[in-house]
């Protein structure tokens, strides 16, 4: 790129940078990008920029891919219900903690660290951020759970501090017993909670696509009308509908913005933040 390439997207950048100073934004990482060690390594430090600038980052991970490869290993069967839920037992449950609390969550604790800002790990367990109850659809014994309560309290400290919160979607109810929320459900209920500026859920898809095999049908953006007429005609279908509902309730309830973004793009969070084009799909 020539010089005068370079200072235009700095130009292009600086009146975002400006409006986003200050601001909270709640990103979601999880899925193959995750498990991608280049990938991940650009993302924190894009991360990183984003908080440098001022933009009061909280990032919330999940880790399907591995919880399903540690389980596989151990030699427990991998089971989802009708709802795309994971059906987590007691032995699953403390699998899930494992991966999402100890694994996952300190590497990205420490790649954050190593990169010069300022991380701490928790979960809805600290600080009774997040309570839990057994989610609607899930039968007894099964440990997956939604969320009841939130409490933001300890997150507007830390966040006041500089620190980054690395947030792991699991979550305790009233008698301290350990709920595993889907990550997408927790972020949704973390902007809510915060009245975040933006939420940006990054996924392994470019976004909301007209034809969901056609990766160059990515709409840009979309009003909450639109997003639920095309849940209707069955545009947005599968797993993409959660992540669009998470969005609806978001915004519905105090989330200036909110992004299904491809987590696998290189810089799609420095592109959805800093240009004009954006990246993904904004829902608004």
């Amino acid at each position: 790129m020539s010089d005068s390439g370079r200072v235009q997207n700095l130009a292009e950048a600086l009146p975002y940078i400006q409006k986003h100073s200050g601001k909270i934004f709640v990103v979601k990482y999880g899925g193959s990008a995750l498990t991608n060690p280049e990938i991940a390594e650009t993302t924190i430090k894009d991360l990183i920029l984003l908080n440098s600038v001022g933009i009061k980052i909280i990032l919330v991970h999940g880790g399907g891919p591995e919880i399903n490869e540690l389980l596989t290993k151990l030699g427990k069967e991998v089971k989802f219900d009708a709802n795309g839920l994971r059906t987590t037992d007691k032995e699953t449950m403390e699998v899930v903690e494992m991966v999402l609390h100890g694994k996952i969550q300190r590497r990205l604790v420490s790649m954050i660290n190593c990169a010069g800002a300022k991380a701490i790990g928790i979960s809805g367990r600290d600080g009774r951020i997040v309570t839990a109850q057994r989610h609607k659809s899930a039968a007894d014994g099964n440990m997956t759970g939604e969320v009841k309560s939130s409490n933001m309290e300890l997150i507007y400290q830390m966040l006041e501090l500089g620190h980054i919160p690395v947030i792991s979607s699991i979550a305790p109810d009233e008698d301290g017993n350990a709920y595993n929320i889907n990550a997408d459900t927790m972020t949704a209920e973390l902007a809510i909670g915060l009245k975040a500026h933006k939420m940006l859920l990054m996924t392994d898809t470019p976004g909301v696509l007209k034809d969901k095999d056609d990766s160059s049908s990515l709409i840009p953006e979309l009003t909450q009308a639109e997003a639920k007429n095309l849940i209707q005609d069955g545009t947005i279908a599968g797993g993409m509908i959660p992540k669009t509902e998470c969005c609806l309730r978001a915004l519905d309830n105090g989330v200036g913005e909110t992004i299904i973004l491809n987590g696998l793009q290189a810089h799609c969070l420095l592109l959805e933040t800093f240009t004009d084009s954006g990246a993904g799909t904004r829902i608004v």
